[in-house]
């Protein structure tokens, strides 16, 4: 018999309120279990072999290590985490671009709705069920 499983997730933001928006948003859905929160970059990174999460919400913009780097570094180590950039610019802007180019699955505007980060954590993600 199989169950679903849930979709570990890891939210990636220097702004504390960004990233506390993001959980609460993603609290009511039983199928996704926030794991961990990094403010910056480097903080992924490590955060990232630690807590192996299925899928990270990461920000472009942030101190130490830009979420492009983080990106490059984490989908070079670990090619099963999905990464879903969340940017305040266009989501077809160069450095949305360039995140893809390192490794991000998507690029979304932080003016999306949850509805559609919900799509893409639920289509993107490829871990599914446990046995």
């Amino acid at each position: 018999m199989s169950a679903k499983a849930e979709k570990r997730i890891m939210i990636v933001d220097d702004h504390y309120m960004v990233r506390q928006g993001l959980a609460f948003s993603l609290k009511p859905f039983k199928e996704l279990r926030l794991v961990g929160e990094a403010s910056n970059g480097l903080e992924a990174v490590r955060l990232s072999f630690e807590l192996q999460p299925h899928v990270i919400l990461m920000d472009l913009m942030m101190p130490e290590m830009n979420g492009i780097e983080a990106t490059r570094i984490i989908s070079q180590r670990d090619p099963s985490i999905t990464i879903i950039v969340l940017t305040g610019m266009e989501s077809n802007s160069p450095l949305a671009m360039e995140a893809l180019q390192a490794g991000a699955a998507v690029c979304i505007t932080k003016q999306s709705s949850v509805d559609e980060l919900l799509r893409l954590i639920r289509t993107l993600s490829p871990y599914e069920e446990l046995h």
